[in-house]
């Protein structure tokens, strides 16, 4: 079983798109602090740019601000809504190419990118090592990975609160900044760097934390969740046995952000995969002994 259901993942940021831009605060700040990372690139202007679930496009809007006409600035997300207000960012004299798909699953040739920008997406991809080789196979050689993710102390508060009051959290879970950098290592790429910092917000209820994580998304999405609304007595447990954390009148909540950056590797690198070094290389390459 999977640990997410990609048409829940759907349907949660496409209800969630008129209220994404408003609501993700945590998310502009930390998309800010990503695009800081590109200063890595030194002079060089990248031909073509994946911005990989670029939600309301944003980040997409300021890399084609950034390039302008010499760089050509992918926006996919897998859920239509957001990529209807990615086009609205769009102009003639600047376009941004709009693609619906999965980040499991990239639609691109290989090596067509030399930077891909990936803001706390990849925690939604059911199998990350998988998707860390499509973005390693898009990626041309010496080009430039930069994502962020959540890791798994994020709304650490909030499963604790649920698992006081006896039920499981409707929460998914979250790879921990060891299994991303082992699953950049295990694909190739070159010198991965990563990097972990906490954020809290403060709320005054938990019922203004669900409704703000409704906005932007955030809801439940593993397979085996529960279906059907949940009943008042639950919610009252669960606020109840939050409280305990609150300080100065407010609820505290913390967000796990794992930053990692890293480059494309040659052609024919290995990867792990089951244990084993796999390589790639042309068919020409094989040397052909004859008799």
């Amino acid at each position: 079983m999977t640990a997410f259901d990609p048409r829940a993942v759907r349907h949660a940021f496409g209800r969630a798109a008129p209220t994404y831009a408003q609501a993700a605060v945590l998310q502009r700040e930390v998309e800010s602090r990503l695009l800081e990372q590109l200063q890595y690139l030194d002079d060089r202007v990248p031909a073509r740019v994946l911005d990989l679930g670029c939600g309301p496009g944003s980040a997409s809007a300021a890399l084609k601000a950034r390039w302008g006409r010499a760089t050509d600035v992918v926006a996919m997300d897998l859920a239509l809504p957001m990529l209807r207000a990615t086009r609205a960012k769009s102009r003639f004299w600047r376009p941004i190419h709009a693609v619906q798909g999965d980040a499991g699953t990239l639609p691109f040739a290989d090596a067509t990118f030399d930077l891909v920008v990936s803001n706390l997406c990849l925690q939604w991809v059911a199998d990350l090592p998988s998707a860390l080789a499509g973005l390693r196979r898009v990626l041309r050689p010496d080009g430039l990975l930069v994502f962020t993710t959540f890791g798994p102390d994020t709304l650490v508060e909030l499963r604790e609160a649920y698992a006081t009051a006896g039920v499981v959290p409707p929460l998914s879970p979250f790879a921990a900044i060891q299994q991303v950098g082992d699953a950049l290592v295990a694909q190739g790429f070159g010198k991965p760097v990563l990097e972990r910092d906490t954020y809290t917000l403060t709320y005054a209820d938990t019922a203004t934390l669900m409704r703000e994580l409704k906005a932007i998304g955030a809801t439940d999405a593993r397979p085996d969740r529960p279906r059907g609304l949940a009943g008042r007595g639950r919610h009252r447990a669960v606020a109840e046995a939050y409280e305990p954390h609150r300080r100065d009148g407010v609820l505290p909540s913390t967000w796990e952000v794992i930053t990692a950056m890293a480059w494309g590797p040659p052609p024919g690198t290995a990867r792990r995969e089951a244990g084993a070094d796999v390589a790639t290389f042309p068919a020409d390459r094989l040397a052909i002994r004859r008799r």
